[in-house]
């Protein structure tokens, strides 16, 4: 008599045509998630990532939307429940238009903080009673270490990242009794697309005690093991990896 494998847990990466997204889904892949691979409007990026991810063994799918754009964002997830609950949520997409405050636009404080403050909420809302259900799931959100300790010409980004640790912890005190565990990883200085070009060997140098920057399978390799049933006691926590930055 044979019977059919387990049906994998579905991971849902934002911002997963990006260098950092890209390994975490990668991993979370590897580890046996089926991971849904979200970009914004790059959806060929996302489904060539699905296609790699396929053709190492793994079980994917891709999507578009704006995370910050509401009805979009619900629409979308909507779309995803058909297939099921979504068991765990990596909160990856975000963006950073840096200017020294004095010089800050409107448009650049709103379109950070919409990305990773309303875009958390406009995902993980609608997938939060689905996965309640479940009594099992996964909540991760990407911070930074510049919501810890501040950075220069980053006031936006900072505040963005800065709520978003705060409405993780808050949430975890929500969903903790229900199974759900909600922590928050703060990468430093990360070799990924986004910190590209950002900062020279001197200054890492200079400012990171291991001497170097964090590569961005090391971020998936901790993403990975919060989702993991290894890490059912860790929840509310904001978590850096960033090279002993104080």
């Amino acid at each position: 008599m044979t019977t059919n494998p387990p049906t994998p847990k579905r991971a849902l990466v934002t911002g997963a045509s990006g260098g950092l997204g890209r390994a975490i889904a990668l991993r979370l892949a590897r580890d046996g998630l089926h991971v849904i691979v979200h970009a914004n409007s790059r959806l060929a990026v996302a489904e060539a990532l699905a296609s790699d991810i396929k053709a190492a063994g793994g079980s994917a799918e891709a999507v578009a939307f704006d995370v910050a754009d509401r009805s979009a964002a619900h629409a979308a997830c909507a779309r995803l429940l058909e297939a099921g609950p979504v068991q765990v949520i990596v909160n990856n997409a975000g963006t950073h238009a840096d200017a020294a405050f004095p010089a800050l636009q409107e448009a650049q404080w709103q379109g950070v903080l919409d990305v990773s403050v309303n875009g958390f909420f406009n995902v993980t809302q609608p997938l939060t009673m689905p996965m309640i259900r479940t009594r099992w799931g996964r909540i991760i959100n990407i911070s930074s270490v510049a919501a810890l300790t501040g950075n220069r010409g980053q006031v936006n980004y900072a505040a963005a990242k800065g709520a978003l640790n705060s409405a993780t912890k808050a949430l975890s005190l929500e969903l903790a009794s229900r199974g759900i565990t909600v922590n928050a990883v703060a990468p430093g200085i990360i070799d990924s697309g986004m910190a590209e070009g950002t900062f020279d060997p001197k200054v890492i140098d200079s400012i990171v005690p291991m001497k170097r920057a964090g590569s961005a399978d090391e971020v998936a390799a901790l993403v990975a093991f919060l989702a993991s049933t290894d890490a059912g006691y860790i929840t509310g926590q904001v978590i850096s990896i960033n090279g002993g930055m104080a």
